[in-house]
């Protein structure tokens, strides 16, 4: 399945190439970006080999991993939904830069979940971040996401379809009142 680009009123998703190897590993590898991410051992050239493996993966249609772009192309950040399953997804590997414009966060969120539950026609959105990133876990609950469940590390979260189309609305009001600002 070819991952389509996903355009919103100040961000584009598009799908990731191995030419991102290098922006995404700088990303991961930043202490301002990565403190709640999984440690990364590895070099531009291994990140590029990871997503040439994750090309199978997105053809297969168990995983779309994402570059978050301005609409001027600069480049600003990842998103990633992987472990499609069945009616679920997991959604994660969200990361977005200093070149993010505003309301990047929510505008990233907002295309993402909508190309898992309108593309793609899944039903949930599973989400599980560090207990330590409060920054996150405070947006989460802004966004209306529904806490699972917790163990020592993390904290697991839940969005449906329909949760989401419901509150949709409202989120776009206020990405184009700032899109127009």
């Amino acid at each position: 399945m070819a991952l389509p680009v996903v355009e919103g009123p100040t961000l584009r998703l598009r799908p990731v190439l191995p030419q991102d190897a290098g922006f995404i590993h700088r990303l991961r590898t930043d202490p301002r970006y990565n403190a709640h991410l999984s440690p990364v051992t590895g070099t531009v050239e291994d990140q590029r080999r990871w997503i040439e493996g994750y090309k199978a993966r997105e053809t297969e249609g168990s995983e779309a991993y994402f570059i978050i772009e301005r609409r001027d192309g600069v480049s600003c950040g990842t998103v990633r939904l992987y472990g499609i399953e069945g009616e679920r997804f997991t959604w994660g590997s969200w990361i977005l830069d200093g070149n993010k414009p505003p309301r990047a966060a929510l505008e990233s969120v907002v295309l993402s979940f909508g190309f898992g539950f309108e593309t793609r026609r899944l039903a949930e959105a599973l989400i599980d971040v560090r207990q330590q990133n409060l920054r996150a876990i405070a947006f989460y609950r802004r966004f209306g996401l529904t806490e699972r469940g917790r163990d020592d590390l993390n904290l697991y979260f839940t969005c449906s379809r329909d949760r989401f189309l419901a509150d949709r609305p409202g989120f776009l009001a206020v990405l184009q009142a700032g899109a127009g600002a």
